[in-house]
C-alpha cells in the first residue's frame, strides 16, 4: 500500500454519484471548492480519535471506528443547530493497518455520512506509531440561528436528550447517533446548547462558565440500562445534546427536565444541594 493507490481508493470510497449541494470540486485538487448560500453562517469543528485514547483494536471494528470519528464531528454541529454538510478525514496510518481496514474504516465514515446527507471532501494521509484519524466536519446554519452554550439565563430549565451514562456501561463500545434532528429543532427556542462529550458534570459546567451563570440538577437523571450515577453524571462519550430552555416554553418530545440554571458563582453546578467537581472524561488525564 503507497500513498497514489491508496489516495485512488479513498476517492473511489468517498465519491458520490451525485455531489452534495455546494461542491464544485472535492477530492482530487490541492483544495475542495465550496460554493456556501446565500444568508447562512458556516460551521467548522474537528476531533482526533486515537488508537488507546479514544478506541481499541480488541474491542472496537474498523466500521465502529468510522463511525464513532465521524459522529464526533457531527454531534458539535448538532449542538449548534446545524445542518452537517461536508467533512475532510485525515489518517496517521499505524504500521499494522491494511487496505481492508483502512476501508473498513471508510464503510464507518460512509454508513453514517450516508444518513445525514454529508460528504467527503478530502484529507490527507501519512504514518504514526498508533492510528490517529482526525476528522474536520463542516456545517452550516441559517445567518445568525446557530445555537451557543453562552445564553442560558437564571430561571432557564436544564434538559438533556437520551440516556445518559450509555457509553460509560457498555466500555465505550457502542456507536454514537449524532443528535442533528433534534439540534434543528432547538434553533430559535433553546437560550444554550451543547452536546455531552465529557460528561454531565463536567459539560454543564462548561456551559454555566460561558453563560455567566450557576446551576442546580434537581430531577432524577435520564440513566442507560446498567449505567450508574457515576456513569451519567462522569462517564462521557454519550453525544447526547445539553441545552437549556426558558420557562414555560414547551420542550421536543425527546428531552428531559434535569434542573435550572440559577445565579451565583460561574460554572459551579449542584446536585440535591451538593455541589460536584467538573470531572469527566479526559483524554489527556
Amino acid at each position: 500500500m503507497n500513498e497514489l493507490s491508496l489516495i485512488a481508493a479513498i476517492r473511489k470510497w468517498s465519491t458520490p454519484k451525485t455531489a452534495a449541494p455546494g461542491v464544485v470540486k472535492g477530492i482530487g485538487d490541492d483544495c475542495a471548492i465550496i460554493r456556501p448560500r446565500a444568508n447562512e453562517d458556516l460551521l467548522f469543528t474537528t476531533d482526533f480519535v486515537i488508537e488507546d485514547v479514544h478506541f481499541t483494536r480488541a474491542t472496537q471494528t474498523g466500521i465502529d471506528t468510522g463511525w464513532k470519528a465521524l459522529a464526533r464531528g457531527l454531534s458539535d454541529i448538532a449542538a449548534m443547530g446545524g445542518d452537517a454538510r461536508y467533512a475532510l478525514v485525515s489518517l496517521a496510518l499505524a504500521p499494522w493497518c491494511c487496505h481492508n481496514y483502512v476501508r473498513d474504516l471508510y464503510q464507518g465514515f460512509n454508513k453514517l455520512a450516508g444518513l445525514h446527507c454529508v460528504q467527503i471532501i478530502g484529507g490527507d494521509v501519512s504514518k504514526t506509531e498508533k492510528l490517529s484519524i482526525d476528522v474536520i466536519v463542516i456545517g452550516s446554519t441559517p445567518r445568525g440561528k446557530a445555537l451557543r452554550r453562552d445564553g442560558a439565563k437564571p430561571g432557564d430549565v436544564i434538559y438533556v436528550s437520551g440516556a445518559l451514562g450509555r457509553a460509560a456501561a457498555k466500555g465505550y463500545k457502542d456507536r454514537p447517533i449524532p443528535r442533528l434532528e433534534l439540534g434543528r429543532k432547538l434553533r430559535g427556542k433553546a437560550t444554550s446548547c451543547m452536546d455531552l462529550s465529557d460528561g454531565l458534570a463536567m459539560d454543564l459546567h462548561r456551559l454555566a462558565v460561558e453563560s455567566g451563570v450557576a446551576a442546580e440538577l434537581d430531577g432524577p437523571l435520564p440513566s442507560a440500562p446498567k449505567a450508574t450515577l457515576e456513569h451519567a453524571l462522569f462517564g462521557g462519550e454519550d453525544y447526547e445534546l445539553l441545552c437549556t430552555l426558558p420557562p414555560g416554553r414547551r420542550a421536543p418530545r425527546e428531552l428531559t427536565r434535569v434542573g435550572l440554571i440559577v445565579e451565583g458563582k460561574p460554572g459551579r453546578v449542584t446536585l440535591a444541594g451538593e455541589s460536584l467537581q467538573p470531572r469527566g472524561w479526559d483524554p489527556l488525564a
